[in-house]
């Protein structure tokens, strides 16, 4: 078996994890999991939408050969 912890959140949050868990026929674990891997790639994401910086032009710009 997996090694466990606890996290504290509030009472609403709770309901709010198990309602989705239940909803998706899955663990509050995995809920929890596919949660964090969302906010992990929607951080990427803002990340690849900004506009480059000049040095990253520079570089992308630059001649390979």
């Amino acid at each position: 078996m997996t090694q466990t912890t606890t996290i504290r959140v509030s009472k609403g949050t709770h309901a709010h994890v198990t309602r989705l868990a239940r909803e998706r026929h899955e663990t509050i674990d995995d809920t929890v999991r596919a949660a964090l891997r969302a906010l992990r790639q929607d951080s990427m994401a803002v990340d690849m939408a900004r506009d480059l910086d000049s040095e990253e032009s520079e570089w992308l710009d630059a001649d390979a050969g």
